[in-house]
């Protein structure tokens, strides 16, 4: 079965095409485990032969290594047959071999100390390295990485950083969308409060946001996902297994939010996995369509570190659920009343 895919076009300016399963290539940097060359190449093809067409990638993701892996698949692939984006917000410094970040999270990545910086300036430096990672000449969006509470520890950081970018590396968003140097630009992110902050404050196209809008989590109904409605901003959802539990079910040792499930969750997960199962369903199959029912969302890109999690994402995004299934949910207690469905 062809992969749907979404138009988006808030600007009137021909817009984009996204597949309802995007690509998300963190595991490309080798997050977790290094994933061999050849394996690398592997799972991109099985991406591209599934009909997958959109790609996101960031300078973080194996501190350059995901953009770099991008650059030898997509070599040669016409350039208005997908959509790619990437993220600024980090700059990334060279430093002696075993003194560089991300020890113990991205493995056999080049040497590298992440710089925060926000700014004007960066925003065309950060733009003009990726550039140079990926071997093209334009990327299609833009996203601002990673401001939020999660990353910058704080309240009061993240509200410094959110000051240093609105004063700074939005301007410069706005203006590479203006010259058409790149068609939309958002922020990628694992909270909705700061993507609201910054709608209500700025001409955002997209938010990328992880592990918000899921089976187990619909808070952003309350005002975030209605404002994204009303201004025609598009929503892509990562994360939307809430980093595994959603896939795995409610296993010992299941991660949740990158952490091992708190009770209370493996509960809940329990409880709506076994309504899926009542009605025929895999889970994962209700946890990646869930999202897609939303009018705001063009977008769902899991994390594949395998051909075999391709073909099961693949698997997921051709999967029907019935509208029974989702009145069961929301009758149990176990999904928003108000949550979209159709």
């Amino acid at each position: 079965m062809a992969l749907a895919k979404r138009h988006w076009d808030r600007l009137g300016n021909g817009g984009l095409d996204f597949t309802e399963l995007g690509f998300g290539a963190a595991p490309l940097g080798n997050l977790y485990r290094a994933i061999p060359d050849g394996e690398a190449e592997a799972i991109l093809e099985a991406a591209w032969a599934a009909g997958v067409r959109y790609f996101d990638t960031a300078p973080l993701y194996g501190f350059g290594l995901s953009e770099t892996r991008l650059n030898r698949f997509l070599r040669g692939k016409p350039r208005d047959d997908y959509v790619l984006s990437t993220k600024v917000g980090r700059l990334l410094r060279a430093v002696p071999e075993g003194k560089g970040d991300g020890i113990g999270k991205w493995f056999d990545v080049p040497s590298r100390a992440e710089v925060y910086d926000y700014g004007h300036d960066a925003v065309f430096r950060s733009l003009e390295f990726s550039l140079e990672r990926l071997g093209l000449d334009r990327v299609d969006v833009l996203y601002a990485h990673d401001l939020d509470v999660f990353n910058h520890g704080s309240q009061g950081a993240l509200e410094a950083r959110l000051a240093e970018f609105m004063a700074g590396g939005y301007r410069a968003l706005l203006e590479l969308r203006d010259q058409g140097v790149i068609r939309a630009f958002g922020a990628g992110i694992n909270e909705w409060q700061p993507c609201q902050w910054m709608a209500e404050r700025g001409d955002f196209d997209l938010f990328l946001l992880a592990g918000r809008y899921t089976l187990l989590e619909q808070e952003a109904l309350e005002t975030f996902l209605p404002l994204c409605a009303a201004r025609g901003i598009g929503i892509v959802i990562g994360g939307p297994y809430n980093s595994g539990i959603l896939a795995t079910g409610p296993k010992p040792g299941a991660f949740y939010n990158y952490d091992p499930a708190p009770q209370a969750i493996l509960d809940r997960v329990a409880r709506i996995e076994a309504l899926c199962a009542r009605h025929g369903v895999r889970m994962v199959d209700a946890a990646f369509r869930f999202p897609l029912c939303h009018p705001s969302v063009v977008s769902v890109i899991p994390g594949g570190q395998g051909v075999a999690e391709v073909e099961a994402n693949l698997g997921a995004a051709t999967a029907r659920v019935p509208a029974a299934l989702w009145s069961d949910l929301k009758a149990e207690g176990l999904m928003r009343p108000d949550a979209p469905v159709g």
